[in-house]
């Protein structure tokens, strides 16, 4: 995989080239994969910003960061409102199951108790906590949160969110002379934080309250 990786960043194409077919690119993946969980946008969010600081352009990172901040915030918004047709309908919806399947129910029950006490706020953090995301959102949903308001809070938190993965990138791509092992070293470390909370609940599942 490393090696291939290491293929694709150097036989990228010229820089002008690079943004004209990236940036919507970008902004197409992190959008799909906030509506369904087969994309990992921070690993991609992190690996472009790799690309940018390679880049002579000094407006190429602020282009990332504005293009993956709109791209999660439009996924976000459009997901919500799918939900809120599944809460308002008498029989549900297959976008509600699927998110009340992707949120544990111990994630869920917190997530109901943190918007119950903090309100809206609480969805600046649920994007940069790995697995947060779908169980505010879930708790907004089912609390009858106009999409107004969730719209509010959505904001900032996908602001944070693009720059912390966009950090990741950057702190790659200075370690490293060639963008490719920037690449590399910013999807192992985004992988391995998303990747965290289902490994600690696993344990948990395994061997109880010695995990704890």
């Amino acid at each position: 995989m490393i090696q291939e990786i290491q293929q694709v960043v150097r036989e990228l194409p010229a820089e002008s080239t690079q943004q004209a077919v990236g940036y919507p690119t970008l902004f197409a993946l992190v959008a799909l994969g906030s509506l369904v969980p087969v994309v990992p946008t921070g690993a991609l969010v992190s690996s472009a910003a790799v690309v940018a600081f390679h880049q002579t352009s000094p407006l190429a990172l602020l282009f990332v960061f504005l293009v993956a901040s709109a791209a999660a915030f439009l996924g976000d918004i459009c997901l919500y409102w799918l939900g809120q047709r599944g809460v308002r309908s008498k029989n549900g919806s297959k976008w509600l199951e699927a998110i009340t399947r992707r949120a544990a129910p111990e994630r869920l029950a917190q997530a109901q108790e943190k918007l119950a006490e903090h309100g809206g706020t609480v969805l600046v953090l649920s994007r940069l906590v790995p697995a947060g995301r779908i169980p505010v959102m879930l708790a907004c949903l089912l609390g009858r949160m106009p999409l107004r308001q969730f719209a509010r809070g959505d904001v900032p938190a996908c602001l944070a969110w693009a720059a912390t993965y966009q950090l990741i990138g950057i702190l790659g791509g200075s370690l490293f002379p060639e963008p490719w092992q920037g690449v590399v070293a910013a999807v192992a470390l985004t992988l391995l934080i998303s990747g965290a909370p289902a490994v600690w609940r696993r344990l948990r599942e395994r061997f109880g309250p010695a995990a704890s």
